[in-house]
């Protein structure tokens, strides 16, 4: 199994009513800002393990880092819920900055959701960010009004399948089958040992036996229930122009928007939004997929030092 160099402490914060999971690794000190890493869709806090392990000791030095679980993801609990809000990523990260920084500004890192979360949340709150850096959060397509009926009515019938446990992840007997389920979404992991080390070592930290012996992946089902908003771009521009700290958007050189949106929403789209933002530059890892963060963590970390210095 994979070997942690940087060990990790498990913190729990109460944060709207949900008891809010956070690992960190570091000290904190005046010297340096917090770095804080918010996980996607149907991943967890932990997924950031081998990025932080792959940082120098030089940047380590004297510096915190911060990644929470997401409510209705890991090891976070709260109320039983249907549904989850978009708007609630952004008073939940509000107050987890308030308990671990206070007022001093971070270095804010999100991939996948988490990115479209902290691109957002930078913009209406700018001068808590010291830095912000977006790993792959694409955002997605422009929607219309006339989409509106539509959605409404497709979300009010993923309710009622969740209801009927229609949604429910399915339990796996073995750690193993966790570790193959996450080769088969990201088959980089299946490539060679490394890899399967890191696969074998993520099920562990992604899933969880429950009274049965089984291993249960740790992500509401409801996540899967589409929000019954519209994206509006419009609103998201917004919040891009007033990015008034410096931007970097890491992206892997694996296209994932042709699969995700059948021509809907491009890369070129996405970059053209970008342009709205007054400092924003654009890195490519190569050789890596969407989980460009378990693929190369290195270049990751590279990039990630390099702009935060």
């Amino acid at each position: 199994m994979y070997q942690v160099i940087r060990s990790s402490r498990s913190e729990f914060v109460p944060i709207r009513k949900h008891n809010y999971h956070v690992w960190t690794w570091g000290e904190p000190s005046p010297e340096q800002p917090a770095l804080v890493l918010v996980h996607g869709w149907m991943d967890v806090a932990a997924s950031y393990q081998f990025v932080v392990d792959a940082l120098s000791d030089a940047f380590m030095k004297g510096r915190q880092v911060i990644a929470p679980d997401w409510r209705g993801y890991g090891l976070t609990t709260g109320p039983e819920t249907d549904n989850y809000w978009f708007p609630d990523y952004f008073a939940d990260l509000e107050l987890l900055l308030d308990h671990y920084a206070g007022d001093r500004p971070v270095d804010l890192v999100g991939h996948s959701m988490g990115g479209n979360v902290v691109m957002c949340y930078s913009g209406i709150r700018p001068e808590r960010i010291r830095r912000l850096v977006n790993l792959e959060g694409f955002g997605g397509p422009k929607s219309r009004p006339d989409q509106a009926p539509r959605r409404y009515a497709r979300w009010i019938d993923e309710l009622k399948s969740h209801l009927r446990g229609e949604l429910d992840l399915r339990p796996y007997d073995t750690v193993a089958g966790v570790a193959r389920r996450l080769s088969k979404t990201n088959p980089r992991l299946a490539r060679d040992q490394a890899g399967r080390d890191k696969a074998e070592w993520l099920a562990t930290r992604w899933a969880r036996q429950n009274a049965l012996g089984q291993w249960v992946i740790m992500g509401d089902p409801a996540h899967k229930i589409i929000s019954a908003n519209l994206i509006r771009v419009d609103e998201m521009l917004e919040m891009y122009k007033k990015l008034s700290m410096p931007v970097l958007a890491i992206e892997a050189s694996d296209d994932p928007l042709p699969e995700w949106w059948q021509g809907k929403f491009s890369k070129d789209e996405y970059h053209e939004r970008l342009g709205v933002i007054p400092d924003c530059r654009i890195e490519v890892v190569q050789d890596a997929g969407h989980m460009l963060h378990h693929d190369q963590p290195h270049a990751v970390a590279r990039l990630l030092e390099e702009f935060l210095a």
